[in-house]
């Protein structure tokens, strides 16, 4: 798969050298569940009349997880399976609630979006609450980067599916590494010799936005280094953490376009000083900060561009980097990621394991669906480059 990932990372830079250009927004939603009760249908083997399915979101706000529950919901209406959407609004105990409700009211299956990610106590609480009811994860880590399957391994009730949480940010960081070397002179707007950058951070705790943060710098500099250029180098040198993070852990692109708008009222042109590259843990931060640059005069479509970075391949991005206004993103894919707890969901209805699930879920594409090395019960999606 690696290998695979090599291909396509090299045929996607090959295609846009060249150019600038080639989820996630925290406006609140209802409160309220969303349902959907599908008319009787059919599955491939299993008894989708059994199944009366929770599936509870972190937030519906975050553009890349409106993505999975569209396509998830799609995909459960098509095995005829009877389930209800839950917001969790960015709060655990507004999930826990909800969760609670569903179990009273006769849920048989959680698929849970946890709030707060990279928390075993978050996840103990819900495998408490659910006691024999089957659980999915999904998205969020449930555990800590230090014991990354403590709690997977502690129940044969539940699994995990969702990504391998360092891939994307390798990823990213090959990819701004390759791109920069391609463009160097370009990029270098005030000409001495090195890239200064900024990074935005979604969460400070979680894992995924951990990993982008680090090695989406450190892949970098590494490909640059190699090449007898110099590190990256942060924009801000009172900035001793060297990133910038959404104190909402929303992800959001609001904070993002604060952010910036910040930094470039110091850092700009005119001061000689100006930040030369953005790397975002998300899309949606990285459309704040396209924004921003708009406001001083980048990143409008034309030859003008800080090179923008990205995680999630939304379908908004993809129209950035199809304009020349964004480089690149990894993808992450949302109905890859869908129709895996699909599939998992309907053999769990037929009378599998959670593990059995799972495992069939992954044998439908080996390509796109891994099971993590000595951990049976946990699916990973593959991410991929984007780069238009």
């Amino acid at each position: 798969m690696k290998k695979i990932l090599a291909i396509a990372l090299a045929l996607c830079l090959a295609l846009s050298l060249a150019a600038c250009g080639g989820g996630a927004s925290s406006a609140p939603a209802a409160s309220t569940p969303a349902a959907s009760t599908p008319a009787d249908g059919g599955n491939a083997g299993g008894d989708a009349s059994s199944l009366n399915v929770g599936v509870f979101y972190y937030n519906y706000g975050d553009t890349y997880i409106a993505s999975v529950r569209t396509a998830l919901d799609a995909a459960l209406d098509a095995k005829g399976v009877t389930y209800q959407d839950y917001d969790g609004n960015n709060n655990q105990a507004t999930q826990n609630d909800a969760i609670q409700t569903a179990l009273s009211n006769g849920t048989n299956l959680l698929v849970v979006n946890l709030v707060n990610s990279g928390s075993p106590d978050a996840a103990k609480a819900i495998m408490d609450m659910a006691g024999d009811v089957p659980v999915i994860f999904f998205n969020r880590a449930v555990d800590t980067e230090d014991a990354p399957d403590a709690t997977l391994k502690s129940s044969d009730k539940i699994g995990f599916i969702g990504t391998d949480a360092p891939e994307a940010g390798h990823l990213q960081g090959q990819m701004i590494g390759e791109y920069l070397l391609a463009n160097y002179d370009k990029v270098d707007l005030n000409g001495d010799g090195v890239i200064s950058y900024a990074m935005f951070k979604g969460d400070e705790a979680n894992v995924e936005a951990i990993y982008r943060t680090q090695y989406g710098q450190e892949d970098a500099d590494k490909v640059l280094t190699g090449a007898g250029k110099p590190a990256l180098a942060y924009f801000d040198p009172n900035n001793s953490s060297k990133y910038q993070v959404d104190q909402g852990g929303a992800w959001s692109a609001a904070a993002a376009l604060d952010y910036m708008n910040t930094n470039l009222s110091q850092y700009n042109d005119a001061n000689g000083n100006m930040i030369e590259l953005v790397i975002c843990n998300n899309d949606g931060m990285a459309e704040g900060v396209i924004s921003a640059l708009n406001g001083v005069g980048y990143n409008t479509g034309d030859d003008k561009c800080i090179p923008v970075f990205g995680v999630d391949a939304t379908e908004a991005a993809q129209l950035l980097i199809s304009e020349g206004k964004m480089t690149g993103t990894v993808k992450q894919d949302a109905e890859g990621m869908a129709n895996a707890i699909a599939n998992a969901v309907e053999g769990i209805g037929a009378g599998s394991s959670v593990t059995d699930a799972i495992a069939a879920a992954a044998a439908v594409n080996a390509e796109m669906y891994t099971i993590a090395e000595g951990v049976a019960n946990k699916l990973y999606v593959a991410y991929a480059p984007y780069m238009g």
